[in-house]
């Protein structure tokens, strides 16, 4: 992984609410996943938690004997954490493919490996390590965006993406990784998430396309990211 932007604090200083104002909104996607596939978990494990608020909100909502651990390898997103920790939620500044432990029932891995250099490397390591994933995967590339080609750059700049993907190269990164694809689903986040003038403008295009076919909307304006259940 391309690490110094995380070890600087170069990474909260471009963004320093460390998404937390996201946090409750990916956690009732991932809810919802689990609901649709009627999945229990005992273990749920974050690998790059950053603030640790899509954990606590997922302690919130699931049953009291869940325990919860987060991994980050930033310092300064560790520390943030620390207000969120509990008996049963955990957090650990470590990078989590470093460590020895038991697998988990559920391994989540939200907006992250299109930050790591050797990505697909990355995903196989994971692959053991629960015996569900949930991966939540921003969709960067659109027609749009490559039309407008600045949106594609500041995500580089600003976040750190390094890969980009639309929902057929997600999927099929998963499964050279060798992954089971068990269930997936769009999150609408230019819809459903307050994003800027621009998102707000292009809003009401996105959501009738959306209704009409999903797929289009997302490889047409963008704005979409992808919530995989694998195996």
């Amino acid at each position: 992984m391309e690490t110094s932007i995380y070890l600087s604090g170069q990474y909260l200083r471009n963004n320093p609410d460390y998404h937390v104002v996201d946090s409750r909104w990916k956690a009732r996607h991932i809810l919802n996943m689990l609901k649709r596939q009627n999945l229990s978990v005992a273990s749920v494990c974050e690998v790059g938690c950053g603030a640790g608020e899509i954990l606590h909100q997922l302690q919130l909502a699931l049953p009291p004997e869940t325990r919860f651990s987060g991994f980050e390898i930033s310092p300064q997103a560790f520390e943030i954490c620390q207000s969120r920790q509990n008996e049963r939620l955990i957090f650990h500044c470590e990078d989590f493919l470093t460590q020895e432990i038991e697998p988990f029932d559920l391994l989540l891995c939200l907006d992250v490996f299109e930050h790591v250099e050797d990505y697909l490397g990355f995903l196989r390591r994971l692959r053991t390590r629960a015996r569900d994933k949930i991966f939540h995967i921003p969709l960067d590339m659109s027609a749009l965006s490559v039309l407008v080609g600045s949106t594609i750059l500041k995500r580089r700049k600003k976040i750190g993406h390094l890969h980009y993907f639309m929902k057929d190269t997600a999927l099929l990164t998963l499964q050279d990784a060798g992954y089971e694809i068990v269930d997936y689903f769009y999150t609408p986040v230019a819809i459903e998430q307050k994003k800027g003038l621009k998102s707000c403008l292009l809003r009401p295009f996105r959501q009738v396309l959306f209704r009409l076919n999903p797929d289009l909307a997302a490889r047409l304006l963008g704005g979409f990211s992808l919530l995989v259940l694998a195996r």
